[in-house]
């Protein structure tokens, strides 16, 4: 009784912001902490769009991470706009921040995140792909030129893909995080439903395997989701902004929708544990991007 009271003591839980710019691998990141795909990810920015917590619970920890989307600068839209409000709002709710940079990539971009930095809160600096860079004298003179800039709690070279330096990580999290009980069961992941990750899944495919212009206009809707048995029922709308569009999605013979559908729900299935039918189409609804009744029906 003893060893599990004082256990309990020194138990610690608390909320990590991941922020940084667009593409700098923040979903990838929280995915390999946690040891599975749980944030959607691709080499486009905008990929991540809303907030997402992933709960990684250890013996004496349990870490609540916010993935966030990237801080936009371009093509302020009424949805940019969303997204950056709730990275703004994140920086003052969480008990730590993590700042995440690419080596050699340092621009305005990043300097635009690093205003926002609170000043009352403990922040990492993260420098994600660390591996490469060769040898980690190498980056000295990047982790001597953010020092100057902010007075970072800690640095912290990592690379997500490679599980490199992750442990390390999470404990310089650790020592800033509350002693409190955890405020989530232990098998807990995250704090999204399943109707909610269906549609970040089917998103994800038509950011990856679309060019550079369809993505951005695009969001998915799950119109039906049923669970019969060990069989998920998932009825997804693909949303365009433009009628010009939808062939893009379709594709010759429908086979591009086709290869959305069949990656999004081969993801699905691995992620539920179940047998999924997946049934998507493409539908256009001009203009939602920029109108804010739209977004608010959409989840944003």
């Amino acid at each position: 009784m003893t060893e599990q009271t004082t256990a309990s003591d020194h138990f610690r839980c608390g909320t990590i912001a991941i922020v940084g710019r667009p593409n700098v691998g923040k979903s990838t990141l929280l995915n390999h902490i946690l040891g599975l795909k749980l944030a959607i990810t691709s080499r486009k920015a905008q990929t991540t769009r809303h907030r997402l917590l992933g709960i990684h619970t250890t013996e004496d920890t349990q870490f609540l991470f916010v993935d966030t989307p990237g801080f936009q600068q371009k093509h302020i839209n009424a949805l940019n706009k969303s997204l950056n409000k709730t990275v703004t709002q994140v920086l003052t709710e969480v008990d730590v921040v993590l700042f995440v940079i690419e080596p050699m990539k340092l621009g305005e971009a990043d300097e635009l995140v690093l205003k926002l930095l609170p000043k009352n809160k403990p922040v990492l600096l993260v420098v994600n792909k660390a591996d490469l860079m060769g040898d980690k004298g190498n980056l000295l003179p990047l982790i001597q030129d953010f020092d100057l800039l902010f007075d970072f709690a800690g640095i912290i070279p990592v690379s997500a893909k490679k599980n490199l330096y992750l442990d390390e990580l999470l404990a310089a999290i650790r020592e800033h995080l509350p002693e409190q009980a955890a405020m989530y069961a232990e098998d807990e992941l995250t704090d999204k439903n399943e109707r909610f990750l269906a549609a970040e899944l089917v998103r994800e495919k038509v950011f990856r395997l679309l060019g550079d212009e369809v993505p951005y206009s695009v969001t998915v809707e799950i119109e039906k989701f049923e669970t019969v048995k060990n069989l998920r029922r998932i009825f997804a709308a693909i949303i365009v902004d433009k009628e010009s569009q939808k062939p893009m999605i379709i594709g010759k013979g429908g086979e591009k929708l086709k290869q959305i559908s069949t990656e999004a729900r081969q993801d699905m299935e691995k992620l539920f544990g179940s047998k999924v039918y997946l049934e998507t189409w493409v539908k256009v609804k001009g203009g939602w991007a920029d109108d804010a009744r739209a977004l608010k029906s959409l989840g944003f």
